[in-house]
């Protein structure tokens, strides 16, 4: 355990500065073990519906364990990413460039390994269009419909109140900042929760499933993705406004607020990307 006598000349005590998880060495590698696990999830479900399909001699349980064990990485690197990028950080109150450089980089990073993850998937989707044989789909559901256009908007929006925050608090607006947080992390959960009522719709009423062929696990696969990216997304902006409420943030100290926007920034391009081509371009393809 460290108190901040040693590198600040107080004597106040942190917890958390040398505890496990920090990252290994002078950069953080758990961005790569958060997109190896979220990678891992689309292999299981490759082996789990070759498994179903007996193709290649690759046993049922096959898809299920790399399931279980990629989830398992997947929440170790998120725990261990955020307790490196925000908890550590908060008890330091380090307010250096270096630090700030870090963590900017590290983001970006992990951004790339998404850009690699997403663009795997987007290839499917192409290689199934131009698939005579697997397309057009036989069972394809009211793709192009209000709720999709309502949560598109909401998550545009969000990219603007969430932008109006990270100025605000630029220019030290605090109350601005916090009050746009807040309608971001609410635009962020009325999505969620839209996506959630499609799928219902999907599944309950029209009978649209996983396994209706390969643009129902093209469909899944990638908007479950996003949703699971929004999802962290909202939970990343959570934590930043429990920091502004504890009065974490300020003109100059503000780098968790700038990774958290890029961030969903991202998210929100991506879902762009899904609408035009896996709604619109499904639906007048078909």
């Amino acid at each position: 355990m460290a108190t901040e006598t040693d590198d600040h000349g107080d004597d106040h005590h942190l917890p958390a500065v040398e505890d496990w998880p920090r990252g290994f060495g002078e950069a953080s590698w758990w961005p790569f073990v958060t997109a190896l696990g979220a990678a891992g999830l689309y292999v299981g479900a490759a082996l789990f519906l070759m498994g179903r399909a007996d193709v290649g001699g690759v046993p049922s349980v096959a898809g299920p364990a790399v399931v279980v064990g990629s989830v398992g990485t997947f929440l170790v690197g998120l725990y261990g990413w955020l307790y490196h990028a925000f908890v550590s950080n908060f008890w330091e109150r380090g307010a250096s460039e270096h630090g700030a450089n870090k963590l900017r980089w590290g983001m970006i990073a992990f951004l790339g390994s998404e850009v690699a993850t997403f663009s795997a998937g987007f290839t499917y989707f192409f290689f199934i269009r131009s698939n005579p044989v697997a397309w057009p789909p036989g069972n394809l559901p009211h793709l192009l419909s209000s709720l999709v256009l309502v949560n598109t908007g909401l998550l545009i929006v969000s990219s603007f109140t969430l932008h109006a925050a990270h100025t605000a608090i630029r220019k030290d607006k605090f109350r601005q900042f916090t009050a746009w947080l807040a309608v971001t992390f609410l635009l962020g959960v009325v999505f969620l929760g839209g996506q959630v009522l499609e799928y219902y719709e999907f599944l309950v009423n029209e009978g649209f499933t996983l396994t209706d062929g390969v643009f129902g696990s093209a469909f899944y696969g990638l908007t479950g993705l996003h949703g699971l990216h929004v999802s962290l997304g909202a939970v990343l902006i959570g934590i930043v406004f429990v920091r502004a409420l504890r009065g974490q943030y300020s003109a100059e100290r503000h780098v968790s607020v700038t990774t958290v926007s890029m961030y969903w920034h991202f998210v929100d391009a991506i879902w762009i990307l899904l609408v035009v081509v896996l709604y619109v371009g499904a639906a007048v393809g078909a």
